[in-house]
């Protein structure tokens, strides 16, 4: 559903309880990247796997996703991606080996950091890529975003999350929808646990300008990326994973579609084997 407001949110909210992690393990760390207007929290499964296996785990938040929507409709995808390569910095010279994992929005962020850091990104794991929203649950009026993003409309404009929420697992579908059902533009309540209850229109044209950028760099990278998506994914279709493949210069690479999951994979029913897979390719790139 798309909203147009011209309401803006000027209450004085130092933080939204949004927040990063870190889970402390061997010298070999994972370096996760949740996706734009999510949370760290959604990535709280596939962490918790990669650290039993062994890996320090690091999850850090996007930039201004801890502030209120008007804040982060504002955001552009280079203020994004500063923030989060300046987390990624903070752990380049202090572990032995590097891996990264982004989910959706935040798996572009990831290749960004593989083409920056070839030397220091052992391996990458993008879940969902999302280059073209054109997974089989998009409101059909979403074609006319492109013409919206050329003008001052784009901050007025927000799409409100749809079934089936990226989520096929029914019992927890069904919390989700319970929070986005009853929520406004301007609730916080249950940030850290779902995200923002809206995506601002202008930050959908940050992602597909970020699009644009990991297009034109693909050649140009070499390091070894697994792809995993969802066969049925609501909001990409595996398109985006296939285009990656097709254009990303590492000689190893693969794509994994998986059957009975929806966007989030890394939270729906086939969690487990997602989480699984990650932790299987990281392994073999370490030294």
């Amino acid at each position: 559903m798309i909203i147009f407001s011209t309401r803006e949110d000027n209450r004085l909210i130092n933080s939204i309880p949004n927040t990063s992690f870190f889970l402390p393990g061997n010298k070999n760390l994972c370096f996760l990247i949740h996706g734009l207007t999510g949370t760290a929290k959604e990535m709280g499964s596939i962490a918790q796997h990669l650290n039993k296996k062994g890996f320090s785990v690091a999850c850090p938040l996007m930039a201004n996703h801890d502030k209120t929507i008007s804040c982060l409709k504002r955001t552009s995808w280079q203020e994004i991606y500063a923030a989060i390569r300046n987390e990624f910095t903070k752990y380049a010279n202090d572990y032995e080996n590097i891996f990264v994992a982004g989910l959706s929005f935040g798996a572009l962020i990831g290749i960004l950091l593989a083409h920056e850091f070839p030397g220091k990104v052992k391996a990458l794991n993008c879940f969902s890529p999302t280059l073209f929203f054109d997974g089989w649950a998009n409101p059909k009026s979403r074609f006319l975003l492109p013409l919206v993003y050329k003008t001052p409309l784009q901050y007025y404009f927000y799409l409100k999350e749809g079934y089936p929420y990226g989520i096929k697992n029914q019992r927890l579908r069904s919390r989700i929808e319970n929070f986005y059902k009853k929520s406004d533009l301007f609730d916080y309540s249950k940030v850290h646990l779902y995200g923002y209850p809206v995506i601002p229109v202008s930050s959908m044209r940050q992602n597909h300008l970020l699009a644009k950028q990991v297009m034109k760099i693909l050649p140009s990278i070499t390091t070894p990326v697994q792809l995993l998506q969802a066969k049925d994914d609501d909001v990409t279709s595996p398109k985006n994973s296939y285009y990656i493949y097709n254009h990303i210069g590492s000689k190893n690479k693969e794509v994994f579609l998986f059957e009975n999951s929806y966007h989030i994979i890394i939270a729906d029913q086939e969690r487990e084997q997602v989480a699984e897979k990650t932790s299987e390719f990281f392994e073999k790139y370490l030294t």
